[in-house]
């Protein structure tokens, strides 16, 4: 006993081998319909580009944080955000290679205290640090890229 109308057979195409798709944009004959998602690329995730405002937030910190974390704030910085970012990526080597420069000015002054000259140079490196420190956060946050003077290009 049936208890409903029975489903049709999808017409055999003799034409057609067993197995074979018919070409792309071709009606599919009933019942061989692939599933939803088929045959199309999955998707697999990259760096997702950033927002502005995050763009803004991590090139200040790579600028200004060197007074609380040193060299280590603009190297974390360029490391994580260089591939999402090419205003990061600019902003972060230039602040490593600020940060290399002057760590290596700040270790000729140290050093030229034995001549006494370093008395005089040492504050002069540390407020021209400082300065363009702050000079190149002003920038940044307008999105302007800022190249520090007189640094070596370490990285490039």
């Amino acid at each position: 006993m049936s208890t409903g109308p029975e489903s049709p057979q999808p017409p055999q195409d003799p034409q057609q081998p067993y197995g074979q798709q018919p070409p792309p944009g071709a009606q599919q004959p009933y019942g061989q319909q692939p599933p939803p998602g088929y045959g199309q690329p999955m998707y697999v995730p990259g760096p997702a580009p950033m927002r502005p405002e995050d763009e803004k937030l991590w090139a200040i910190g790579a600028h200004l944080g060197p007074l609380v974390l040193g060299i280590i704030a603009p190297l974390v910085v360029w490391l994580v955000f260089k591939d999402r970012s090419a205003f990061l990526d600019r902003s972060g080597k230039e602040a490593l290679n600020m940060q290399l420069s002057y760590l290596i000015y700040f270790l000729v002054a140290g050093f030229s205290i034995l001549l006494l000259v370093g008395l005089l140079l040492l504050p002069v490196v540390g407020v021209a640090w400082l300065v363009l420190m702050i000079v190149a956060t002003v920038k940044v946050s307008s999105f302007e890229d800022y190249r520090y003077p007189l640094i070596f290009r370490f990285i490039k």
